[in-house]
């Protein structure tokens, strides 16, 4: 749980450093020593703001990408084939996804957010979302999460130092205007720890301990 948090946390600061804030003050407000400061700093920083370092960028990414795959890998190997097809059924879950559907949404949104990244054809196997009808097994869907990793792997290593706009994606939320690889790709990152919290939750319903949580 720890980790999980540090991820977000980590997520999170890189997400808003990718951001650029603007502020003004009234012409009559006075400006204290601090804000004189921060002002002058800011000036300096725009200066550079031209330019993404991307190898920081990338490397930070690249702890964020390997951290959340094995985790999220190894939750869909521990729980059993034959659960795969498993729903809760007590509370509030009518029309929820598979264990297995969880894992193929997540591989599938992996797919077409790292596609947009890449300017490449959403994959036309992706769906709405739910990953090819042809993927059922939990070998089969082992192998589809572990390749949209991959793909995703492909999208952070494109990051480069000017931090062009990119394509957007239909399924993300940023303007057009706004959609960058490094911003697609975090994207991504976010949505399937979403999901990792879901297949925990399926997990331990079947007395499984997600293997990120045992001690």
């Amino acid at each position: 749980m720890r980790q999980m948090k540090l991820i977000f946390t980590l997520l999170l600061v890189l997400t808003c450093s990718s951001i650029t804030l603007a502020q003004t003050d009234g012409p009559d407000r006075p400006v204290s020593v601090p804000e004189a400061t921060m002002a002058a700093s800011q000036q300096n920083a725009d200066k550079g703001a031209a330019t993404l370092d991307a190898q920081r960028e990338k490397r930070a990414l690249q702890v964020f990408l390997k951290s959340v795959q094995t985790q999220i890998v190894s939750a869909a190997e521990a729980m059993p084939a034959t659960k795969y097809g498993f729903t809760p059924t007590d509370g509030e879950f009518k029309g929820v996804r598979t264990f297995g559907q969880q894992v193929k949404h997540l591989a599938a949104t992996n797919n077409i957010l790292a596609a947009a990244a890449l300017g490449e054809e959403t994959p036309g196997d992706a769906g709405d979302e739910m990953g090819p009808e042809t993927v059922r097994t939990k070998a089969e869907i082992l192998d589809y999460l572990n390749a949209s990793f991959a793909y995703l792997g492909r999208a952070i290593d494109a990051i480069d130092g000017k931090n062009a706009t990119v394509n957007s994606s239909p399924i993300s939320p940023m303007k057009a205007t706004e959609t960058t690889r490094l911003a697609l790709t975090v994207e991504a990152l976010i949505h399937a720890f979403n999901h990792y919290g879901q297949m925990v939750e399926y997990l331990r319903m079947n007395g499984v301990v997600p293997p990120a949580s045992r001690s």
